[in-house]
């Protein structure tokens, strides 16, 4: 039998231990914390979606089960870290596999206690007694948001008994994806894995890319190469976009035929051990660049470049935007799709009919990860251990009257995961070739 290649995590307890730790300080002592796992979800009748853990909640616990409330009780005298999970029951380990239970959810998963989630009714309410903020991921789970309401009710209800319930109720949010802004080496190591693993992909599509093809043809290079590196996951659906789909931004039907002469957009990345990569090309179906597009390409490629060398730290997440913008402003101007003052173009936003996103996001567990942008409405510093995108594009829509029909229907958008570090930054993904003549030269290599 063939060896897998695909290797199980190795669950670092220690890594999720220091979160908790962290987060427990942030609670502060006199408060609870309760966290609830994603659910399962029906794709139809009998058949369910992959099953696909809530990103705030495997951050804080690495426990990767559905129906499952993570507790946290700073100075509870029993253990601050409470689980409520299912059971182990080995007549549905024979249709679905062994879950972890009650056991490893301490011995492996760091709880100091664990409780059936059948006993959560009985038990929680007991655990917000007293307690003066409670606080919760609000508006994830509508439904067990009300639960935690009555459960508050509740415990306010026996105030004759002298307890009292929580006075205040607080979303996790802010707590959490602060702490998930700034990535740990563990994390870090898992984003360059993701990166590494979607490089190959795109380079796999470049090589087997030929007019004649449909969309969905080359996006299954790019899902073999995943799925055959052990990501079994997509980070987001793939865009694949030949000719004008290449304009429309989120495109994902990806079932065109590809048309010599045109461009090919793929916005791809995979999931490795719950993080993402992000990776945009912009590349000939035939292999070779025409003038229009190159000059095109070119612009947008010099915009990214001068977008990246501004991710460093003490610069604020706006500047690789205004260097993008700048960068692609004089050059629409020089083209002739823009005509004025380069100042007064910039000011009056006149790049956006060909530029209309921002130059990029933070890259995290979800590929559009979470971080304030703005701190006390500023733009927020860069600091080591941020990850970010870096997307500058140009879409010519087919319908531009305005400009002259050599450019129409011809989109680009090239995209880069980066690092931000002490020194200033680490492109992720930059093994993948994005200058023109090594687009060309690698695309000859079919096979």
């Amino acid at each position: 039998m063939a060896k897998s290649i695909i290797k199980k995590e190795a669950f670092n307890l220690k890594e999720y231990q220091s979160r908790q730790r962290n987060f427990i300080q942030l609670i502060g002592e006199g408060n609870i914390a309760v966290v609830s796992s994603a659910s399962i979800a029906k794709r139809n009748r009998d058949v369910e979606y992959p099953f696909r853990q809530d990103s705030d909640f495997f951050y804080l616990t690495g426990f990767d089960e559905p129906d499952t409330i993570a507790v946290f009780v700073p100075s509870r005298e029993q253990g601050e870290y409470i689980l409520f999970c299912r059971e182990s029951d080995e007549k549905m380990a024979l249709w679905t596999g062994a879950n972890a239970g009650l056991d490893d959810a301490q011995k492996v998963y760091g709880a100091y206690d664990a409780f059936p989630i059948d006993d959560l009714r009985d038990i929680l309410p007991g655990l917000m007694e007293n307690k003066n903020r409670l606080y919760f991921p609000m508006g994830v789970n509508p439904d067990f948001d009300r639960q935690l309401m009555d459960w508050s009710q509740e415990v306010r209800d026996r105030s004759r008994a002298g307890v009292s319930a929580p006075a205040e109720f607080i979303s996790t949010d802010h707590l959490l994806h602060e702490m998930r802004l700034i990535k740990s080496a563990d994390e870090i190591k898992r984003m360059k894995k993701a990166a590494k693993i979607s490089v190959e992909a795109h380079i796999r599509a470049m090589k087997n890319c030929k007019a004649g093809l449909y969309e969905y043809q080359v996006e299954a290079e790019i899902r073999h190469e995943f799925m055959s590196k052990g990501a079994l996951f997509e980070a987001y659906p793939a865009i694949v976009g030949g000719g004008k789909n290449g304009c429309v931004l989120h495109y994902t039907q990806n079932d065109a035929k590809l048309n010599d002469g045109d461009l090919l957009l793929i916005d791809a990345g995979c999931e490795w051990q719950k993080y993402a990569s992000d990776i945009t090309r912009t590349f000939p179906v035939n292999g070779v660049f025409n003038e229009e597009q190159k000059a095109l390409y070119q612009l947008v490629l010099d915009a990214q470049r001068a977008a990246i060398e501004v991710v460093k730290p003490g610069n604020h997440w706006n500047q690789p935007h205004d260097a993008a913008v700048a960068v692609l402003t004089e050059g629409l101007l020089t083209l002739g799709l823009l005509k004025g003052k380069l100042e007064k173009l910039i000011k009056e936003q006149a790049y956006k009919p060909y530029y209309m996103h921002r130059t990029g996001h933070w890259l995290g567990m979800d590929v559009h990860d979470v971080g304030d942008y703005k701190v006390d409405n500023e733009w927020r510093l860069l600091e080591p251990g941020m990850v970010l995108t870096v997307e500058p594009g140009l879409y010519i829509q087919p319908t531009a009257t305005e400009v002259a029909e050599k450019w129409r229907g011809i989109g680009i958008r090239i995209e880069d995961d980066v690092l931000v570090t002490k020194k200033g930054h680490e492109v992720l993904t930059q093994a993948l070739p994005k200058e023109v003549n090594e687009i060309e030269q690698l695309m000859a290599q079919h096979g």
